[in-house]
Parts: structure tokens; sequence; C-alpha cells
């Protein structure tokens, strides 16, 4: 008899996992780096949407503006692509100082709503979500002083399709990742190629301080967190949150959205070795000890990989500063109570480096 998951699970026993880290010295880690990074940007289809885009310039919209009491709220969109102009919600502390502020990119999970980071409900239910879940991550950085981002991930709010749009449905991923495909593009990959234009886009328009740059997002946007610190180096501190874990004990063995796969993902390596290529920036996971699609024990296993890789690129003592897990007592959710210290430390000793 045919037991599906007994031939994944030995497929993914049995897959290359090429780029699987072995070493233990950081020059061994460093050789590591260099071969994998390039691989990545392939598999996620990086390199090609470059190439695709030629010598596009990305231009953006203001669009209005509320004044939140100590802190204001503004929505733009951004054409991260000649056809893509990409909503977002800049988040600005009223600080009466001149100095640049720290950046914090927020990019939320698969909700309807893709403003609650921004702290936009639109009725009790989700005000609840909002509160129970802490799920205003936008407003819980722009309240500690940080200039924040709330980008609308690809595929959601008002870039699904006009059907999709019409149906009220959650998000377009899956028309997002069939399109993606037969151009060499993955979704994953194209919310990465987003965050890094935000990026540019803030480095441009605001008074950022370049040196200290955070992301953090649960579920989907804790996906993203991960895989754009993997790619893009200037983010400083990687918070991904109810994501890292394995492929094989969660985005190959338990139902997830289409947008997850990356094709031969596990002929390269595991999500530790994704997450490796962060070091040795700063990197915490936030997990939900009761969390059903990102299994606790898959994620401890995980940790304990990346963890050698750290110790690798930067030595035990430091390793354990630098790569932490948090586990919330709940289920799958933002726990702020893992985030922000945690920023608020490695932010200021940037400050003090620079």
């Amino acid at each position: 008899m045919y037991h599906a998951q007994e031939h994944f699970a030995h497929l993914y026993q049995n897959a290359t996992r090429q780029f699987a880290f072995r070493g233990e010295s950081q020059e061994e880690w460093q050789a590591w780096h260099k071969a994998f990074y390039p691989r990545l940007m392939e598999a996620l289809g990086l390199e090609r949407m470059a190439a695709q885009m030629g010598g596009f310039i990305p231009h953006s919209e203001s669009i209005d503006s509320e004044d939140m009491g100590d802190w204001t709220r503004e929505r733009w969109q951004l054409w991260v692509e000649p056809t893509v102009p990409l909503p977002f919600i800049l988040l600005r502390p009223k600080t009466a100082t001149e100095s640049a502020l720290p950046l914090v990119l927020t990019p939320h999970g698969h909700s309807r709503n893709t403003e609650l980071y921004a702290g936009n409900y639109e009725n009790e239910e989700e005000y609840r979500e909002m509160a129970e879940g802490e799920r205003d991550v936008a407003v819980q950085a722009v309240r500690e002083g940080y200039l924040a981002i709330a980008p609308t991930a690809r595929g959601f709010g008002k870039t699904r399709t006009e059907d999709d749009q019409k149906q009220n449905v959650t998000s377009s991923c899956r028309t997002e990742l069939l399109h993606d495909l037969l151009v060499g593009r993955t979704p994953i990959g194209v919310r990465c190629w987003d965050i890094s234009r935000l990026i540019d886009w803030a480095f441009a328009n605001l008074n950022v301080d370049q040196k200290r740059i955070a992301i953090t997002g649960n579920s989907g946007g804790g996906t993203v967190s991960l895989f754009a610190a993997a790619v893009d180096e200037r983010i400083g501190i990687a918070i991904p949150s109810c994501y890292f874990c394995t492929f094989a004990g969660s985005i190959g063995s338990i139902h997830h959205c289409d947008c997850n796969y990356i094709p031969g993902m596990l002929e390269l390596g595991e999500m530790y070795d994704v997450a490796g290529l962060i070091a040795p920036r700063p990197f915490r996971a936030i997990a939900g000890k009761e969390d059903s699609i990102f299994p606790i024990e898959h994620v401890r296993l995980a940790f304990e990989k990346l963890l050698k890789i750290y110790r690798a690129a930067v030595g035990e003592e430091r390793a354990e500063q630098l790569c932490q897990l948090f586990v919330g007592e709940g289920g799958h959710r933002y726990y702020k109570d893992g985030a922000w210290g945690y920023v608020r430390k490695w932010f200021r000793e940037s400050k003090i480096d620079g």
C-alpha cells in the first residue's frame, strides 16, 4: 500500500543538501557562505529578477497620512516593478531629534487585512485578533522610537488578482507561484525583492541609521524575515516569528500555503542552513510552544543546528549572544516579549560600534 507521508519523508531523507553546513571553523564557514549564497539567490529567482528588471528605477507615491498622537501613519505605494505598485505603510515617530533613526521592516502573514500590523483594524473581531496575538508589530516598533515600514506582501491586498479581490479571498499566493515558476521566480524571492526595494527607498527618502535595520514578522512574515535577511546583508537583525523550523518537519509534512515552496530547496540545504547565511548578524527565532504547524520539537532541532553554524562563524561565547530562541507559551502568533528587548540590545551595540 502506498503511504504518501512515508514516501515524502523518504525523499527528504535522501535529498542531497549540497550546502548542508558541516564545518567547524570560521574559514570553513566563510567558504561555505561564499558558495551557498549565490545558489540560494538563483533558487529564489532573484538573479533572474534583477536581469528582468533591466535598468528599471522604482518610484513612489504618497497616498495619505494620519496623525496617531505620538506617531504618524502614512500610506504609500512603491513601484517595485514597472507593473507593480506595492502598497506599504510608513509609521514615523514624532521624535524631536535630527539624529538618524533605526528602521524596522514588519512583513505580515496570511491575513486579508494587510494593515493589521500598522494598527488598522476593520471590526471588533480583527481588533481581538490583533490584540490577543500581539499582531500590531509595526505599532510596537514605532512606539519603541523606530521608523517602521509595514509592506503589503505580494499576492495580498491590492496585489491580489482582480477575481480574488472580488471574491475577497485571503491571497493570490497559488496564482503568484504558478506565474512565477513560468519565468524562473518564486513568491519568497519576489517578496525578498520587495523588501530590498523598500530599504533602497527608505535610505533615499528617510533619515535612517543605515547600521540599525531590523526585520520581524509572524508566520508568512517570518518567512520573509528569514529569507530577506539571508539575501540582503543591510538587514542587521532578523527576528522571524512562528516560522523557523525545518522544511522536512513543517513545510514538507504539514499543509501550508503554496507560497512556501522553492524548487529544489532541500537539494541545497535545510532551513537552518538558510538562516546560517545571516551569521554573524543577530538572529532570534520566536516560536510558539503549542504551534501546530511549526512543531516545537523541529524548531528546537533546527535551532541546535543553526547554533553550530554560528559557533563556527563567531566562536562559542559570541554565538550564544547572537543566535537565540524565544519560546512563547501559546500557539501560532506573535510574541512581542521575544522581540523588542533583543532589538534594543543590538541597536544599542550597533550605535556604540558605529
